[in-house]
């Protein structure tokens, strides 16, 4: 019997929406650093780098949109939770992946930055008797995957425990409860047509079935490629592989109707391409609003992208609290922050020689 066969953290609905509330939280912490490298390449410069990451990001807000579903399927409330204070993560900050060897940060495009992305989708393979929760206090500060009733310092041990936690909580609430464990209002799913760029994998949650698929989709695109494959169970090519084309400066082949042949791992055979490291602004890392002079152009202008970050955010919480219509314009309005940020970006920092302002997600 394994150590995970014991524990059972999700027994009740208020628990199971406890804990997709806090993957709400998680699935949205990846987008700031992501967003925020594609702010800092110069207008029309590594155009492969830029699509590689904007693609990513997108997914990521697919799976944010996948667990807005079924925490509305399950009779979640969406109303203050985008946009609560501490939706936002304070950068750096540890992920709940167990690693300590690296923080994500809001950096400028760089080898560094590709180095940690690579390690945020990197596979993790987590043997049967590993425990399901962990104490690390060493995370504690940082630590957005508390356990309900826990200690600080008591988290999941790592990300696929996690959702393998909901998807148990989901089979033995069904078990209890049948389909009534589903009381959410159909209207309020996003449904295809709704996602960003038409059709996509976007998964409506209104039975077992559903929500199962909408995890385990969230798992194969987000825990990396398969072992010893590039590919991800939609064959689609994983998101580590995707960050190491940058790093390499060349393009796996991925043949979707036989991937056998297609590359293999750590050995692309593609187009190759040009990454121009120094195509980007000097911004600075993990800014604060306090880096700003009140008195100097940026300071307002910092706050103008924060309000206009949180207004993307109020969008989605729209979208997602019964006016699906809202998605597609608030997620190509995550894109259209450029604009607000380039205020920032091209800007230097008074008494800061070489670096310049950068986004702020969050203020403290």
């Amino acid at each position: 019997m394994s150590k995970n066969d014991k524990l059972k953290l999700i027994t009740t609905v208020k628990e199971l929406r406890h804990y997709l509330k806090k993957a709400l939280v998680l699935e949205h912490a990846t987008i700031p650093p992501y967003i925020t490298a594609l702010y800092s390449m110069h207008p029309g410069k590594n155009l492969e780098s830029f699509h590689i990451i904007r693609a990513v990001a997108v997914e990521e807000m697919l799976h944010l949109t996948l667990i807005a579903n079924l925490y509305n399927a399950v009779g979640g409330d969406m109303k203050q939770t985008l946009t609560d204070r501490d939706f936002i993560q304070t950068y750096p900050t540890y992920l709940p992946t167990g690693a300590i060897d690296f923080k994500v940060g809001l950096n400028k495009f760089s080898p560094e930055a590709i180095d940690t992305f690579m390690k945020i989708e990197r596979a993790e393979e987590v043997e049967d008797d590993k425990p399901l929760v962990v104490s690390r206090p060493v995370q504690e500060k940082y630590n957005f995957l508390t356990i309900l009733d826990g200690k600080p310092s008591d988290t999941f041990y790592s990300i696929g425990l996690f959702y393998a936690e909901i998807i148990r909580g989901l089979y033995a609430l069904h078990k209890e409860m049948g389909d009534a464990l589903f009381c959410g209002d159909p209207s309020r799913q996003i449904t295809p047509e709704y996602y960003y760029n038409g059709g996509g994998d976007i998964i409506p949650v209104t039975d077992l079935r559903s929500a199962i698929r909408a995890i385990k989709l969230i798992q194969e695109q987000g825990e990396g490629a398969r072992s010893g494959t590039i590919y991800d169970a939609e064959r689609e090519l994983g998101h580590y592989y995707r960050f190491q084309q940058i790093k390499l400066g060349q393009y796996y082949v991925v043949d979707k109707d036989d991937p056998e042949n297609s590359d293999h791992p750590d050995h692309p055979t593609g187009a190759k391409f040009t990454v121009d490291w120094d195509a980007v602004y000097p911004m600075k890392s993990n800014p604060h609003l306090s880096d700003y002079p009140e008195d100097s152009e940026i300071y307002p202008a910092a706050k103008k992208f924060y309000a206009d970050y949180r207004q993307f955010l109020g969008k989605l919480e729209e979208a997602f609290d019964g006016n699906p219509k809202e998605l597609i314009p608030a997620v190509g309005g995550m894109f259209k922050l450029k604009e607000s940020a380039t205020a920032l970006i091209r800007n230097p920092i008074p008494g800061m020689p070489g670096v310049n302002a950068a986004p702020i997600f969050r203020l403290d």
